[in-house]
């Protein structure tokens, strides 16, 4: 694996833990695809350092489990700017 692509994956996976930041959030962020930031933090940390996957991983879990309540205040204020419009 290329250096930079290393380098990145490890940057992605710090800053998904410092910041509790969701995939979608990190790819905005890094100016890189939500397939590339999930793929970093699945397999390539995975590869490099054993610890700080199981740390992104813990992460990743807690914003999925949490996605059907982000997606249902999204709807609601959709809805409401529209009522208010």
């Amino acid at each position: 694996m290329k250096t930079y692509i290393e380098e990145r994956a490890i940057e992605v996976a710090k800053f998904m833990i410092h910041t509790n930041a969701t995939v979608r959030e990190t790819a905005k962020k890094f100016g890189i695809s939500k397939s590339t930031v999930h793929k970093d933090i699945t397999d390539r940390v995975e590869r490099i350092d054993p610890e700080l996957a199981q740390s992104v991983r813990r992460v990743l879990e807690v914003n999925k489990a949490e996605r059907h309540i982000r997606g249902g205040m999204a709807t609601k204020e959709k809805y409401l700017h529209r009522l208010k419009g």
